[in-house]
């Protein structure tokens, strides 16, 4: 086995690769997008399982402000407000009592206005 081979065997191992990816980025993209109706999911799915590299493909075309709002981030501020709302009512602590607290911390001198103000925006964004 020459080095040419060996080149041309890695080149088609990163190219495999690549296409494994993108068939796996875009079945998990399916079934997170919850304006899918189950058959529309359903036949992505098929098409992209049958056909993977051109399903792949039409999908990004067809959807790519989709894929790309998913990928931003929005569910990962919905997971973070999830998690503030759960923690608040598990510790059963609220806004206002949070900004209590600061207060009483920004009177005894703990903390200076800055931390005060700050810590009341982050109390009063999570609501």
């Amino acid at each position: 086995m020459g080095v040419w081979d060996f080149l041309m065997w890695a080149f088609m191992f990163y190219i495999w690769l690549a296409c494994i990816w993108l068939v796996v980025t875009v079945l998990v993209d399916v079934f997170r997008d919850h304006e899918l109706s189950g058959g529309a999911k359903a036949l992505w799915v098929i098409f992209v399982v049958f056909l993977p590299l051109l399903g792949a493909l039409v999908y990004i075309i067809a959807r790519p402000q989709r894929l790309g709002e998913r990928r931003s981030g929005v569910q990962a501020r919905e997971s973070r407000t999830d998690a503030d709302a759960y923690i608040r009512d598990v510790t059963g602590r609220s806004p206002a009592a949070d900004i209590e607290a600061a207060r009483k911390l920004l009177d005894s001198g703990a903390i200076s206005q800055a931390e005060f103000d700050a810590l009341k925006t982050r109390a009063l964004a999570v609501t």
